[in-house]
């Protein structure tokens, strides 16, 4: 037979689990089980868990500060958080996802990039355009799809706008500890010349999509106090011409 001091230690124990268990329960998304498995496991260490409860106590502060401290690590803003434009233009929906790093106070163009060298046109990952339907841009016929968007920044006269027809990473073309220009152009779905212009500054880097006639798209990227552009044909004509000929 149990005595009764047995049965009021176990009783003790029973109700201290029950309650860690409802206090990690409410606290979810802080902390998980593995916090109520810890305090268990000291719990029922203990042969006299009320004498304890101090102790117990200050292990879960501790584990809460601990859980506190990482979430807020994980929750620090982006130093270039992703960012969305799209647009449908005529009958083709134009989308671009990007990195939007800043200016910081750095020179970009000249400074950070390097005149001469095919950059990302963002940061992180690829900067991604995609066309719902086939367009046509430098006068060359692209089919519907995704594309990677890198641009050459030049010191003088244009620059040069490459749409990658892997919609590969920059950095598949490193070799030797620099970007191979050769390997770049013969990947190239479409490359263009672009005049830069200067504009007011732009402490993120930003793309725009605009067609005044829903018919031709012009996709800007600004950074820095320099923007450059390149026009999209959405074929709207042809696609029409294409939808009467089936009547």
């Amino acid at each position: 037979m149990l005595n009764d001091s047995k049965i009021r230690i176990g009783f003790e124990k029973f109700a201290l689990m029950q309650f860690l268990g409802t206090l990690v329960q409410t606290l979810k998304g802080i902390v998980n089980k593995h916090l109520f498995f810890l305090l268990v496991s000291q719990l029922n260490s203990q042969p006299n868990p009320m004498k304890h409860i101090n102790s117990l106590l200050l292990t879960l502060a501790f584990v809460l500060l601990g859980s506190f401290a990482a979430q807020a690590q994980l929750q620090q803003p982006a130093a270039s958080p992703a960012a969305h434009v799209s647009q449908v233009v005529g009958f083709t929906k134009i989308s671009i996802d990007y990195s939007s790093p800043a200016v910081k106070g750095r020179k970009v163009f000249g400074g950070i990039l390097k005149y001469g060298e095919t950059w990302r046109a963002g940061a992180n990952g690829q900067t991604i355009i995609e066309f719902s339907t086939p367009v046509s841009i430098g006068g060359k016929n692209l089919a519907a799809g995704k594309y990677s968007i890198f641009v050459t920044p030049m010191a003088t006269g244009d620059w040069t706008i490459h749409l990658n027809k892997k919609a590969a990473s920059i950095y598949s073309y490193m070799k030797d500890g620099k970007i191979d220009e050769a390997a770049v152009a013969a990947d190239d779905a479409v490359a263009v010349k672009a005049a830069p212009a200067t504009v007011g500054a732009t402490e993120r880097l930003q793309y725009h999509i605009s067609a005044g006639n829903n018919k031709v798209a012009q996709i800007t990227l600004a950074w820095e106090t320099t923007a450059v552009s390149f026009m999209v044909d959405t074929q709207v004509d042809q696609k029409m011409e294409q939808f009467k000929s089936q009547f």
